[in-house]
């Protein structure tokens, strides 16, 4: 007996499957494959040596260290943002739900070149802060300060669609049963809101990692102290070491790779938690 063909609501499943595969290997795989080969020219000794200098030890903290801070900031602030724009009608909030989106629409060397004018000692924030021993500007505070600028999208934009899915019969219900507001928004709404703000933070996180244009303007780069990883590679471009440049940036890939994996297994399991 012959088995019938499942038959798919849409038609061309092969040709869409061959399209998406096409154009992964394409911009995805190819070029991961070309700079594997052409750090592959280099020694394991050679490797490691162009890897894991001391400067190139602390670009790697400061970039993990400073993405994880902001992406963190971004967590609290993008659900506080997210929840405002969802759950209150007021004057003025479609033009803060379009300025959200402003980090996406503007080029990241701006953001860094005005952070940089405004937290300079002579800046409008500078000439407040700095007197107090805050120095904003070619420091490790200002690289965090402009990561959270171009990241805070990506926490708002996930949590805002799971809040308007969230109906208001639950949060009711918790009141009627005696919980106040914080052991409703605890045991209520956060357990719901826990995958998209794991998420948002990945996001945030790995927006972080890659960011250069914004954060060379603010940073200074002072050697060991406010470089960070990908300017080594730029660095290291500009002198043709492409090898070395390669390898520094397949360590720096690894390491987000790893961490991503991590986070979304973490939220894959608190999906699993929450259902």
């Amino acid at each position: 007996m012959w088995l019938r063909k499942t038959q798919r609501v849409l038609p061309g499943f092969e040709l869409s499957l061959g399209y998406t595969i096409t154009v992964l290997t394409v911009l995805l795989v190819l070029p991961l494959v070309a700079c594997l080969f052409k750090a592959a020219e280099l020694t394991p000794s050679q490797f490691f040596a162009a890897v894991w200098t001391k400067d190139a030890q602390s670009a790697y903290l400061l970039s993990f260290g400073a993405s994880f801070v902001a992406a963190l900031i971004n967590v609290a602030i993008g659900l506080l943002l997210a929840w405002v724009l969802v759950r209150y009608d007021f004057w003025g909030r479609r033009l803060l739900d379009s300025l959200i989106d402003l980090p996406f629409a503007l080029p990241t060397a701006v953001a860094g070149l005005v952070f940089s004018s405004l937290l300079y000692k002579n800046g409008w924030y500078g000439r407040y802060l700095v007197p107090l021993g805050i120095q904003g500007a070619y420091s490790r505070l200002g690289i965090v300060i402009v990561l959270v600028f171009v990241g805070l999208p990506f926490v708002v934009r996930t949590v805002q669609p799971v809040l308007e899915s969230l109906e208001g019969d639950t949060e009711e219900a918790a009141a009627m049963l005696g919980a106040n507001r914080w052991q409703t928004m605890w045991r209520v709404l956060l357990p719901a809101l826990q995958p998209s703000l794991m998420t948002g933070f990945a996001l945030s996180f790995a927006r972080g990692l890659g960011e250069y244009g914004s954060v060379i303007f603010i940073s200074g780069n002072i050697k060991g102290v406010t470089e960070i990883a990908p300017f080594l590679i730029v660095k290291r471009l500009e002198a043709f070491e492409y090898p070395e440049a390669t390898s520094i940036a397949l360590v720096l890939m690894a390491m987000s790779l790893v961490t991503l994996v991590a986070i979304n297994w973490l939220e894959r399991r608190s999906r699993r938690y929450a259902s």
